[in-house]
């Protein structure tokens, strides 16, 4: 699907079993439960590029993320780094190399950096996991080298987290991520905690960084406007499932199933006389009960029998690939 693909997922599913605990059903007489929270997904991500994933909180977003990094193993398909299986390679000694080459930045700065470390201990983690420091003065000068290519003081190895904003600490976020020297980074909703302008500080720190160093970016968030800044192509998901991927320019000029559109009509417009902005309609199906067919059909107007009876499959049309009956 691209020409030079660093990252490669194949059918890729994941299942969690939320039974109650096993006495409960057997005096109750309940079956186990199992959610699947992604389901078959498909797609490649090019060396040096960005592909944003996007949909309603719920719809398995961050669950893929943490498939593409193996902190959670997969129920059914692949992930292939470089060509190789990434699951079956990190629980081989060869593992660890492989490791230093993917990181992740999280949501939440407040929740993902230890509050009783100081930065420098912080950032300075993953030198010693890796062994890419052999000296204490080697590793107190890559922190500081870390943290001013994020744009911080290297004084600021000596704090603690809450003595910074939450830019700031999202800027030790992705030095702590940097810190393995990653080819590929998977950022889950990095900027969703901050306010607008600190968002567009981080996300040019980022786009920078990009160009700099070659990174490639699995980049998660519900905020369009955001991905359209980030982007080179973007995914849509739907109850664990990818309805849509396109382009960044094809996807916001030419939207074609009627859940992007239904996305798209929700971003606020700026412009006197432009459309007012419309409400997403409906809520996200319970994910323990998904709806027969095409599971968006309960929310979509042009629904027919069809998507009612029939889940529809991804395929290419015009340049793109989408699951939508209503596509020809």
């Amino acid at each position: 699907m691209t020409r030079n693909p660093l990252v490669q997922v194949r059918g890729l599913s994941k299942r969690f079993d939320v039974s109650p605990p096993w006495l409960n059903r057997i005096i109750e007489g309940k079956p186990r439960q199992l959610l699947q929270a992604v389901s078959e997904v498909d797609f490649d991500i090019e060396r040096g590029q960005t592909l944003a994933l996007v949909g309603e909180s719920g719809c398995g977003k961050s669950t893929l993320a943490r498939l593409l990094v193996g902190l959670y193993a997969p129920s059914q398909g692949e992930v292939l780094f470089e060509g190789a299986n990434l699951h079956d390679t990190l629980a081989q000694p060869q593992g660890r190399a492989l490791r230093r080459r993917m990181q992740m930045i999280f949501q939440d700065p407040y929740a993902s950096l230890n509050p009783r470390w100081r930065v420098r201990d912080i950032v300075a983690e993953p030198l010693w996991v890796h062994q890419t420091v052999k000296t204490q003065a080697q590793c107190l000068q890559r922190v500081g080298e870390l943290l001013e290519s994020v744009g911080l003081n290297p004084l600021d190895a000596n704090k603690f987290p809450h003595q910074f904003s939450g830019g700031q600490r999202q800027r030790i976020s992705i030095a702590r991520a940097l810190a393995s020297q990653p080819e590929f980074l998977v950022c889950d909703e990095p900027t969703s905690a901050l306010d607008v302008s600190v968002q567009a500080q981080v996300l040019n720190l980022m786009l920078d960084l990009q160009r700099e160093r070659g990174l490639t970016y699995l980049f998660i968030s519900h905020n369009l406007a955001v991905v359209r800044q980030v982007s080179d192509q973007v995914g849509v998901m739907y109850l664990g499932r990818l309805v849509e991927m396109a382009s960044t320019e094809t996807l916001f000029s030419q939207p074609r199933h009627p859940y992007t559109r239904m996305l798209l009509d929700a971003i606020p417009k700026l412009r006197p006389g432009s459309q007012t902005r419309l409400p997403v309609q409906g809520e996200v199906p319970n994910p323990l009960s998904p709806p027969s067919g095409c599971a968006f059909h309960p929310r979509c107007p042009q629904a027919t029998d069809l998507c009612r009876q029939q889940r529809p499959e991804m395929k290419n049309f015009q340049g793109i690939r989408i699951a939508c009956h209503a596509v020809a």
